[in-house]
């Protein structure tokens, strides 16, 4: 079977989670199976999570007795499995390289395709939110999750735009953010790219999934399970490090997307390195999704799970 998408800080991660026969392990992103492979080449079961539902495929082949995939998303896998019940948890967090690769999936701002971006099968596509969503609504998710200097601009332009025609394909909405912002001018990314990633992520609610999930594994691991989080791009990252940092006792901590904690409540996580692991230089020049990376991953301690805040 050939697979385009190429696992990332894959050997970073298999090491990190240090699991052999007799353990478990959630791989909360299945997408193509890097990650479940090599995690069943240890001998360990493995249980993946994808809401994707066209990844099913690519399960084919691998061991009945030691792998399941759940189609749903990974935030469930405390429902699913039971609290304590998992040696680790593995995140390779962001829209896949498969995803991006099928045009028809409308998340490439490279190739023609409907405006849809979703990761599952359900919810409203880019399109329902480009077409519809308030003025200052679009720009807030363009600039907070695309973090586009110059939303208020794309995002006044689109309204107007949309009034006489509505967007309905990927390469239409990418050209017109372009001159929206006044062409390529040598920038080294597209014009697009921000708005773009603004919309897939408003569309799959992916930080809102992301604080969830970490909770989740929280609860899922049992203590000694390790949690490995890959990273692509800072609004990801901010949210796994302040998890992590305030789990583990290093500072106070929340987030925008999870509700309050009680902050003197014993670390359920330690660090297992200090800050978070880039690619190599020899893995980001052989495949260029790795070159913005980072791994960060933490032991579950024997101290309850964290309670919300009343």
């Amino acid at each position: 079977m050939t697979v385009s998408h190429i696992p990332v800080l894959l050997d970073e991660v298999i090491r990190n989670l240090d699991v052999g026969p007799g353990d478990t392990v959630v791989d909360g992103t299945f997408g193509a199976g890097g990650y479940s492979r090599a995690i069943l080449a240890t001998g360990a079961k493995v249980v993946a999570f994808d809401r994707d539902p066209t990844v099913r495929h690519f399960a084919e082949g691998l061991s009945a007795d030691r792998f399941r995939l759940v189609e749903g998303v990974f935030s469930r896998m405390d429902e699913e499995l039971g609290e304590g019940s998992v040696d680790g948890v593995a995140l390779d967090l962001g829209v896949s390289s498969m995803q991006i690769d099928q045009a028809e999936r409308g998340f490439s701002f490279m190739q023609d395709g409907p405006l849809d971006m979703r990761m599952g099968g359900d919810g409203p596509t880019a399109a329902d939110l480009v077409n519809t969503a308030e003025q200052e609504e679009l720009a807030r998710m363009i600039f907070v999750y695309g973090e586009e200097r110059e939303s208020r601009r794309v995002a006044r332009a689109i309204v107007r735009r949309r009034e006489e025609q509505p967007f309905t394909r990927t390469l239409e909405l990418a050209d017109f953010v372009e001159r929206a912002l006044g062409g390529r001018r040598g920038a080294k990314i597209h014009p697009a790219t921000r708005t773009f990633q603004g919309l897939r992520i408003a569309v799959n609610e992916e930080l809102a999934e992301l604080e969830a999930g970490l909770v989740a594994a929280e609860r899922t691991l049992k203590t000694g399970g390790r949690l490995c989080v890959v990273t692509f791009h800072s609004l990801e990252d901010r949210i796994v490090k302040s998890f992590l940092s305030t789990r583990s006792g290093r500072v106070p901590g929340g987030s925008r997307y999870a509700p309050p904690v009680v902050q003197d409540a014993a670390p359920s996580f330690s660090l297992i390195f200090n800050g978070a692991q880039a690619s190599s230089d020899a893995e980001a020049r052989a495949n260029p999704r790795a070159r913005s990376a980072k791994l960060r991953a933490a032991v579950r301690t024997d101290a309850p799970v964290w309670r919300a805040a009343a």
